[in-house]
C-alpha cells in the first residue's frame, strides 16, 4: 500500500516505514504529525485518486529529526575579462520524518 502525499508543497509517495527528506516542519523532534493532503492511495491494486484530495484519507509520521541539513549547494558567479568571481555556499535545513501508517 502506498500514497502519493503533498508535504509543503511537494509530492511523495510513501509507503508505512518509510523514512523521508522534507522541508523544514515546525513540529519538533519525535512529535507525531498528520497529512491530510493525500491525492491518490493504492491499496494492492484499488486505486483511488482524489479530485484534488481524498477524502477521509490521512497519512501519520513522526519526526525523527528537526535539524538536519542537505547537501551543499555553491553558488559560483563570473565575469570574464573583468576579474569578477564570487562563491557562495548554502544548506537548506530539512525535517527527518518516518511515515507510520496510511489511513
Amino acid at each position: 500500500m502506498y500514497a502519493i502525499v503533498d508535504i509543503a508543497g511537494q509530492q511523495f509517495k510513501v509507503e508505512a516505514g518509510n523514512e523521508l527528506f522534507v522541508q523544514r516542519l515546525a513540529q519538533a523532534k519525535d512529535s507525531s504529525v498528520e497529512f491530510d493532503k493525500v491525492l491518490l492511495i493504492d491499496n494492492e491494486g484499488k486505486v483511488k485518486v482524489g479530485t484534488p484530495y481524498v477524502k477521509g484519507a490521512v497519512v501519520k509520521a513522526t519526526v525523527l529529526d528537526d535539524e538536519a541539513k542537505a547537501d551543499k549547494v555553491l553558488v559560483f558567479k563570473k565575469i570574464r575579462r573583468k576579474g569578477f568571481q564570487k562563491l557562495n555556499g548554502h544548506r537548506q535545513k530539512l525535517s527527518k520524518i518516518k511515515i507510520n501508517e496510511i489511513a
